[in-house]
């Protein structure tokens, strides 16, 4: 069948999206929330835990880095990107739209006290959104302008000269060709472009749940939705890889169409 004008007139980059949670402060220590109103640096564990994560993601090239503003998110970034072999000079973009959840009063208090809230409320402790606080829905809200953002910034920075063609379509090997899971190239190897992202636990989990099932990412045999919508520990990470869409003249971020797969490992 022959192509449309329209997927003519396009150029199309699958980049890949590995998204990490920052490391452990001593507020996560010791089992209180932070939220947006605490902004804490990482404990000695932390950047251990952010050095041992950059040490994992080391030989991974990064051609994009976006960071949470706050500070336990850049002190993660700022890590990985120095234990990188690739990222020598590359920008960290810090973004607002990236900040964790709002948990109003209850930022500052103990997890347990907002669980409490919850289960008094009826409710699930994610789907609970204390007074003052931020709604899941709000996150999902920022999260999609983060990802139009970074999907036209990803697009102007690697479908330029020297990019595919109109109608070329830069993929991931076929799945038999995947390395064995676990491994740092999982969904990834391969692609022109790939971003890291630095962020949140809360925020992370509404972003992947939004990936899989607005954006309809797929999840890898044997993954139940359950494993990838539960609590991120510090410095646990998340994988996929999605096509960027931009006409010949003039770019444009993709539409909800498709992702191909997310990977959790801790």
């Amino acid at each position: 069948m022959p192509a449309s004008a329209d997927t003519q007139n396009k150029e199309v980059l699958t980049f890949g999206l590995t998204m990490v949670r920052h490391g452990e402060t001593q507020y996560n220590k010791d089992k209180l929330l932070q939220g947006q109103g605490i902004d804490t640096p990482l404990s000695e564990t932390g950047r251990q835990q952010a050095g041992a994560a950059g040490l994992y993601l080391r030989d991974l090239k990064f051609t994009n880095v976006f960071a949470s503003s706050m500070l336990r998110a850049r002190q993660t970034a700022d890590i990985i990107v120095k234990s990188n072999a690739h990222c020598s000079g590359l920008e960290i973009v810090l973004d607002p739209l990236l900040v964790e959840r709002s948990f109003g009063i209850a930022e500052g208090g103990p997890v347990q006290c907002m669980k409490d809230m919850a289960k008094a409320a009826g409710q699930s402790c994610p789907d609970f959104t204390p007074p003052q606080g931020e709604t899941p829905e709000q996150v999902r809200e920022r999260i999609r302008g983060f990802l139009k953002s970074m999907f036209q910034r990803m697009v102007a920075d690697h479908c330029g000269d020297g990019q595919p063609e109109p109608g070329e379509r830069i993929r991931a090997p076929p799945d038999g060709d995947e390395p064995p899971a676990g491994r740092p190239d999982d969904g990834v190897r391969g692609l022109a472009a790939h971003a890291l992202v630095v962020g949140h636990g809360a925020y992370l989990r509404v972003a992947v749940r939004h990936l899989v099932e607005e954006l309809q990412s797929s999840v890898p045999c044997g993954l139940k939705p359950s494993h990838l919508f539960s609590s991120w520990p510090n410095t646990g990470m998340s994988r996929s890889s999605s096509p960027c869409a931009a006409g010949r003249g003039g770019r444009r971020p993709p539409t909800s169409a498709a992702s191909s797969s997310t990977a959790r490992t801790t």
